[in-house]
């Protein structure tokens, strides 16, 4: 099963190297559950930019090319450039092995530069779905003891293996669900929402008690998206604009995303809960999205019920 398309943490967009370590404090990273929807968006505004001053698109061998070529300041424009171009799939040389061979050997050489450039390469990987890099991303998410590993770097690598859905990334996934920093928990039950197998489930079930509450939220997506009932009681939380009116740091775009996300999560489920607080949101809540959001997921079982009559 193969995540939409990206990404983890929102990239940065910007040229400052300087920026800040990411902190864990919890909802500085809270919309890596929305990972696809955030990156799109970053993606194009970035991208139209770098359009308007770089002319047509490379295409992927280009942009790779320009990766592994190019001065310190294109690599990693051209790394995010190339995880964009990625996205469509539509590009002939997406299917020659060459290709995926040099992107995971231009990966791997990525080690010692600007971190950026790693992390890009991973959505790339996760993109081109790519699973020789299986191993390559595995080692990058949890690397061998004793080596430094950039944070940032490492929850790409885990959005990536769960883009790519390979059993083999699991051991590693239920690991980092259990690792003390709370974006790497996150990130990791989000990637392992990728699986139906037992373990994961049980994993994003233990997450539904997490101390933290977007990690929490995340396991909830994550089983929402198996159509597991045990999701229903957190879905309702976020669901519930005086109970993100509580959760500290919540600033409104993001409870606006958690309710967004939520809502398409409870669409699936059958929990009378969840219905009632969508009629709920339906009939009263204040923002204009929502309430359309949860119009549309309590018309989708009438619509799906007369299409198969």
């Amino acid at each position: 099963m193969t995540q939409d398309a990206p990404p983890p943490p929102a990239p940065p967009g910007e040229e400052d190297q300087d920026a800040p370590e990411r902190q864990t404090t919890p909802f500085l990273v809270l919309q890596f559950f929305v990972f696809p929807m955030a990156i799109v968006a970053v993606c194009v505004a970035v991208f139209v930019i770098f359009g308007l001053v770089a002319g047509e698109s490379k295409g992927p061998s280009g942009y790779l090319n320009d990766v592994r070529t190019g001065g310190a300041n294109r690599r990693w424009q051209a790394a995010f450039e190339l995880a964009k171009e990625l996205q469509s799939g539509k590009d002939p040389a997406l299917r020659d092995p060459k290709f995926a061979s040099l992107l995971r050997d231009t990966f791997e050489q990525a080690k010692t530069d600007d971190p950026r450039v790693r992390r890009y390469l991973a959505l790339a990987l996760g993109r081109l779905g790519d699973r020789a890099a299986v191993q390559a991303l595995v080692a990058a998410a949890a690397p061998p003891g004793g080596e430094a590993a950039d944070p940032e770097t490492r929850i790409y690598a885990v959005w990536a293996l769960g883009a790519l859905g390979d059993e083999a990334a699991v051991p590693t996934l239920l690991a980092l669900a259990r690792d003390e920093d709370p974006g790497l928990r996150k990130s990791a039950l989000h990637a392992l929402g990728a699986f139906a197998s037992d373990d994961p489930r049980q994993a994003l079930a233990a997450g539904l008690e997490d101390a933290v509450e977007d990690v929490r939220w995340n396991a909830a997506l994550a089983l929402a998206r198996q159509k597991d009932e045990r999701a229903a009681p957190v879905l309702g939380q976020m669901l519930d604009r005086a109970h993100l009116a509580e959760v500290a740091g919540l600033r409104p775009d993001q409870a606006q995303e958690a309710m967004l996300q939520a809502v398409a999560g409870a669409s699936g489920l059958a929990d009378p809960s969840l219905q009632s607080a969508l009629e709920k949101l339906r009939h009263g809540d204040p923002d204009l999205k929502v309430r359309e959001a949860a119009r549309i997921a309590l018309e989708a079982p009438a619509r799906s019920q007369s299409q198969s009559r």
